[in-house]
């Protein structure tokens, strides 16, 4: 697949927040090895932003949840469930999606990458992404999977689709592809987290 820098996020929104508060970055991680690396993505981001975090199940296979900064929110899909009881009350997905002025998908798996360009919504992260108004408010993904997976036609049809929707794909990039050892032009491994949070700029 080719790979294409995403654009920098709009100054304005950080120029908007600079006076009065931190720009609100909703961080979230799907099913991947690379989530190993969310740790230290959530610290560099909370930096300069209000982060909560949104993790899969699968992801969490992954995540040590108390390495994460002590003042950010984690959630999953059973908090989706918790905070509803009646009709009427708040709904995590939809307040999680007003509270934040940009997402971020790091890793984003195959998986979830086909949910998202299919329009599936079976998870607390997936239902967020249903519900964002791209109009507004900016959405990078990282993705994150084998070399194999990363160059099929089905992963590039996928990315096609999301970025219709406006979405900022931040390509892999060279590294070895644990599957075979070797280094690759398209590994499928996941930007450095200094690449990742640098963004912004």
């Amino acid at each position: 697949m080719e790979n294409t820098e995403p654009s920098s996020i709009d100054p304005n929104l950080y120029a908007l927040y600079s006076s009065a508060r931190k720009p609100r970055i909703l961080l979230a991680a799907s099913g991947s090895v690379s989530a190993t690396e969310f740790s230290t993505l959530c610290h560099c981001f909370f930096e300069w932003a209000e982060v909560k975090a949104v993790v899969t199940k699968d992801a969490l296979k992954f995540i040590d949840i108390l390495s994460l900064p002590r003042g950010v929110t984690v959630y999953t899909d059973e908090h989706e469930w918790a905070c509803w009881q009646r009709i009427g009350d708040s709904v995590l997905h939809v307040e999680l999606q007003r509270w934040a002025d940009m997402m971020v998908i790091a890793p984003l798996s195959a998986n979830t990458l086909g949910k998202i360009a299919g329009g599936l919504c079976d998870n607390l992260l997936t239902c967020i992404v249903r519900a964002w108004d791209y109009g507004k408010k900016q959405v990078f993904m990282a993705p994150s999977m084998t070399a194999s997976m990363w160059k099929n036609i089905v992963t590039e049809r996928h990315a096609m689709l999301v970025d219709e929707l406006g979405v900022a794909l931040i390509p892999p990039v060279l590294k070895r592809d644990p599957s075979t050892g070797e280094h690759v032009e398209s590994s499928g491994s996941m930007a450095d987290n200094s690449h990742i949070s640098a963004t912004r700029e």
